[in-house]
């Protein structure tokens, strides 16, 4: 089974999407850091069980030989929610599992965290990167319960695809969370709405 791990923000630089976030939500994030292998850095929010990371390319990193995750090498335009990442006690088994394009594991670490992730070849993930990216998390470390509790919960989470009963179909029996709805749509397009200390907030 895939469980429900945290949601994306990407942006041209990590200023702007932390300043998108911050000012949508209305709290501070926290944490995060770079990510050497994909040249790549972020800043998260604690959501309870799941967490939000904001993500922009590293510019004081080396452009890396490969394509980064999350098709940040093609991301352009204003912040904004790209991609869902889910949870797997068996990484391997899961891709077997998934559309092709899921990505190749990669082994990943960052202070006490340490991961693997499904990473595509060319950093498109299925369904024009509505599938979820695919996480294993190695031993008890795990960001969310790491992070301040800002009182910000996830209400739900769409995700709009002209192939929406294709790509519903490849999560059949895999992954049930109320919160996810997967609808048609002319185009991609990803939104999420959040109780927050302000009231109801919303992130596209």
């Amino acid at each position: 089974m895939l469980r429900f791990d945290h949601l994306a923000v990407s942006a041209e630089t990590l200023a702007d999407g932390v300043a998108y976030v911050e000012q949508a939500l209305g709290v501070a994030l926290a944490g995060g850091g770079q990510h050497p292998l994909m040249a790549t850095h972020n800043r998260l929010l604690g959501l309870g069980d799941l967490y939000l990371e904001v993500i922009a390319a590293d510019p004081d990193a080396p452009r890396p030989a490969h394509p980064r995750w999350f098709d940040l090498d093609r991301f352009t335009g204003p912040p904004r929610l790209t991609t869902w990442i889910c949870g797997c006690d068996d990484l391997d088994a899961a891709l077997q599992a998934s559309p092709p394009g899921a990505g190749q594991p990669v082994a990943l670490s960052r202070g006490e965290f340490r991961w693997r992730m499904a990473v595509p070849a060319d950093g498109i993930l299925p369904f024009d990167s509505c599938f979820p990216a695919l996480i294993q998390w190695q031993g008890p470390a795990h960001p969310a319960p790491r992070l301040p509790d800002t009182g910000v919960r996830l209400r739900w989470f769409e995700i709009a695809h002209p192939q929406a009963e294709a790509l519903r179909a490849a999560l059949a029996d895999r992954f049930a969370d109320p919160r996810v709805q997967i609808v048609p749509g002319p185009t991609r397009a990803m939104r999420a709405e959040f109780d927050t200390p302000h009231g109801r907030r919303a992130l596209t």
